[in-house]
């Protein structure tokens, strides 16, 4: 049977029929003979005790054909394999990256517009899947260790698909979306003003319904990344696990990629799309909105399709129990592994869950694993989240380029990462010491590269009010001057135009024009109050009468390419880590308690990690901002300007620390680490419940604390 306690020394041959047999009890395990002392002559036993009973025949319950019951067609045996199995958990892998790290983050900003919702409930929003993970994850991988992990995995298809319908539900109920009047955007001596209003609407009302399709996606992500795998781990050998899953691991990196680049083009379609409406605006237009919903449809569907695939596999692969019988422990020999107990039945009952919960937190190499991938989880995920940001602002590129080169350096780079990592530790066959020093490897590299946040960063551009003043006259820090004082303008409309002066504007209207007019694909504004041509500054090849022209001034910082080059080796570097780190817990741990591990492993990862991240990381860039958006009533919005070389430098020291402790629980982790002595080397996994007595006496002593 899979998930076996027992061992046996392949260097002995077996006692004839004849010869007595031990049986495998823990009193006869748990000897009270100091570990340096010979071992005492057995004494003659009477009666002899009964031989093990041999592992129960594989049925359709363990391994077995696939299919339900009686039902086993014979085209889905070509399934029955650890190939068939990772296609589907990597579709499934997929499917929840497109999700929750694609479709729900490109549609923030289009559902807190729909809606009138805050930041701060979006991000309410966001969280509430780490949250309902971190709920869920301990109680799923402990009952779910001895269960039908396939089923476990058709219901997580089940709630994936069931949390991406929710989530979907407010299109329906919300009612057609109202535009409203197009906000003028150049200098107007009436208008663009607006008056406080406090009052709510019944649309925020609709958080909570996001909320609970978030939750739905949480409980569905919790078998697949502990229990599924785990299967995989059962189903394949030792030196092909990595491998596996780091295929499987890189398809949840790559989900994310094609959920942006497939909300990117939802977003075009109109948001009330299919609704017989005509309107007469484009995407250019700031009321658009895009139809973010039908996507979340799509995985709906696509999810639910996996439910019966994953439910027609057995609960062990065809072969699973003799991979098993040639894997070789590599469990952390620690006093804490003396409590676990040898009983078939434990892990079955929630009386168990204390105890297995307590050996597993004092295991101190498995501890130091998790902590040093929490630290990763923390860097990681506020990169994720604030790369474009950076990029757009030290680069002055527009927000939507710079996503798209955020998302070609990030997923890429990680899915490239996790493969090469399963590869490189798969074909040498690495020993769980020889892994976690890999990891260790691969980190320091990362470590080092990490500097280039400092050597690739760029000064602000001018920026008028914020940088220089307007042409000698207004304060830096204010956006008003003499020359824009009667435009009434708005610090909540952020249309930056660049003069030919090269010096950026908040918009037109901050800028003093008074006109525009289209030239192609973009805008020109002339009759400028506030732009000056510069003394020594080459006028720009634009038509006569240009003052402005919409978006950023093109920046004079030429690091972009170096940046982007030597970013995208240090993610690299960074994910090469990941799949080898994981490796190594399912090997330090015992073999019946792998599930369980990877179950504590996520919830701290979230709780020490994912949701601290992006916090941390958005306070820290908040603090570098120089200019702040304040509406008409006072109150603070989001941030239009940030020091440039603050955030590098505050980016860049996160990362260092964050590095520096990912590197020294890692090395903790390698010092600290027994594996079984030599003696026990060969030991394999057998069944469960039977241990076969052709091992030394010495062998049995040490071990019986984590056999026994």
């Amino acid at each position: 049977m899979p998930g076996a306690a027992g061992v046996e020394n392949p260097a002995f041959e077996p006692p004839s029929p004849a010869a007595p047999r031990r049986a495998a009890s823990p009193t006869l395990v748990r000897l009270s003979v100091p570990a340096a002392a010979p071992p005492a002559p057995p004494a003659p036993p009477a009666p002899p005790p009964e031989p093990p009973a041999p592992p129960a025949p594989a049925s359709d319950s363990e391994e077995g054909p696939c299919g339900w019951g009686s039902l086993q067609p014979r085209g889905l045996q070509r399934c029955n394999t650890p190939q068939g199995f990772l296609a589907h958990y990597c579709l499934l892998a997929l499917t929840q990256g497109i999700v929750v790290n694609g479709l729900v983050n490109i549609s923030i900003s289009t559902i807190e517009k729909r809606y009138e919702l805050k930041s701060s409930l979006t991000g309410l929003i966001s969280s509430s899947y780490d949250i309902s993970f971190c709920l869920l994850s301990l109680f799923v991988s402990f009952f779910g260790e001895n269960g039908h992990k396939p089923r476990w995995l058709s219901f997580a298809s089940f709630m994936i698909g069931l949390g991406a319908f929710v989530f979907s539900l407010p299109r329906f109920f919300s009612g057609p979306y109202q535009m409203g009047s197009l906000f003028e955007d150049t200098c107007s001596t009436a208008g663009n003003r607006t008056s406080c209003n406090s009052s709510g609407s019944s649309l925020s009302n609709f958080l909570y319904v996001f909320i609970l399709g978030q939750l739905f996606l949480g409980t569905g992500g919790t078998p697949l990344y502990t229990l599924g795998t785990a299967f995989i781990d059962d189903s394949v050998p030792t030196h092909k696990s990595s491998l596996y899953i780091g295929i499987g691991y890189s398809m949840s990196i790559l989900g994310p990629a094609i959920g942006y680049v497939l909300g990117g083009q939802l977003l075009t379609v109109y948001i009330d799309f299919g609704m017989g409406q005509s309107i007469d605006i484009t995407e250019d237009d700031p009321r658009w909105l895009g139809a973010w919903w039908i996507g979340f449809l799509l995985v709906w569907l696509f999810a639910w399709s996996l439910i019966i695939p994953f439910s027609c596999f057995p609960k062990h692969l065809p072969g699973t129990a003799q991979i098993q019988e040639g894997k070789i422990s590599q469990t952390h020999q620690s006093k804490s592994t003396s409590e676990q107990t040898s009983d078939e039945n434990f892990g079955k009952s929630f009386k168990d869950f204390p105890a297995a919960l307590k050996n597993l937190m004092r295991n101190t190499v498995f501890m130091c694993l998790v902590l040093s991938t929490s630290s990763e989880a923390l860097v990681t995920t506020g990169f994720a989240t604030f790369l474009p940001k950076f990029i757009e602002n030290q680069f002055g590129l527009s927000s939507s380029f710079a996503a798209t080169l955020g998302g070609a350096i990030l997923i890429p780079g990680a899915a490239l990462g996790q493969v090469l990592g399963g590869v490189l530790v798969s074909k040498f066959r690495m020993t769980c010491r020889s892994t976690m020093k890999f990891a260790l490897i691969t980190s320091i590299i990362a470590f080092g590269l990490s500097s280039v946040f400092l050597y690739a960063n760029c000064e602000n551009e001018p920026f008028a009010g914020v940088t220089e003043s307007y042409n000698g006259t207004g304060e830096l820090g204010t956006l008003t001057a003499p020359c824009n004082t009667d435009c009434n303008c708005l610090r909540s409309y952020y249309y930056p135009v660049c003069g030919a002066n090269r010096v950026q504007y908040f918009s037109p209207c901050f800028a003093g024009c008074k006109h525009s007019f289209s030239q192609g694909q973009s805008k020109v504004y002339n009759n400028c109050s506030c732009i000056e041509r510069r003394t020594g500054v080459p006028p720009t090849a634009e038509p006569a009468g240009f003052e402005a022209k919409a978006g950023k001034c093109e920046t004079r910082c030429t690091y972009l390419p170096i940046f982007l080059g030597v970013f995208f080796i240090t993610v690299i570097f960074t994910f090469m880590a990941g799949t080898p780190v994981t490796v190594s817990i399912l090997r330090c741990v015992h073999h019946r308690q792998r599930s369980f591990a990877l179950g504590i492993q996520f919830m701290l990862l979230r709780l020490l990690g994912t949701i601290p991240g992006p916090i941390i990381f958005g306070l820290t860039i908040d603090s570098t901002c120089t200019l702040w958006d304040v509406n008409e009533c006072g109150v603070k919005g989001a941030c239009w300007i940030y020091n440039n070389i603050r955030m590098a430098h505050m980016l860049v020291s996160i990362s260092v620390v964050c590095k520096i402790v990912t590197i020294f629980f890692i090395g903790l982790a390698i010092f600290l680490y027994k594996p079984p002595p030599s003696s026990c080397a060969d030991m394999s996994f057998q069944n469960q419940d039977t241990v076969v007595s052709t091992v030394s006496v010495q062998c049995d002593l040490h071990k019986a604390g984590d056999e026994g």
